[in-house]
């Protein structure tokens, strides 16, 4: 039987610096102010970016918790193998996918309101 461990230590792995990244951008967002990367959309932000600024900070802050829980609970040995991957996986993909869906309505919400703001100059 072909063992997957090789991949289990990658996995384990990368969650580290997915974990930092996440919590590097809500204290960019928290404590610098920095509103640069949030609701990206083609790598730009929307325009009223300070708005979108708490939910993204959310985001970040408790995807970024759950991974270094994942990360020090497995250290500590308190859960299994299919139980981390499921909690790790999960985050990762809840993250991507809330984030996706808070950048498009982000946008879209900046699209209406230049162009209602240009219809009634009209």
């Amino acid at each position: 039987m072909v063992t997957l461990y090789p991949i289990k230590i990658f996995f384990f792995l990368v969650l580290f610096p997915v974990a930092f990244f996440w919590l590097r951008r809500a204290w960019r967002i928290a404590v610098k102010r920095d509103f640069s990367e949030v609701a990206l959309r083609r790598g730009e932000p929307p325009p009223d970016a300070a708005r979108w600024a708490p939910y993204e900070l959310a985001l970040n802050l408790v995807a970024g918790g759950v991974l270094v829980g994942v990360i020090v609970t497995v250290l500590l040995g308190w859960l299994a193998y299919e139980e981390w991957v499921a909690l790790a996986g999960s985050t990762l993909w809840m993250k991507i996918f809330l984030s996706f869906a808070l950048a498009r309505h982000a946008h879209a919400m900046a699209a209406r309101k230049t162009a209602s703001g240009s219809a009634r100059r009209a």
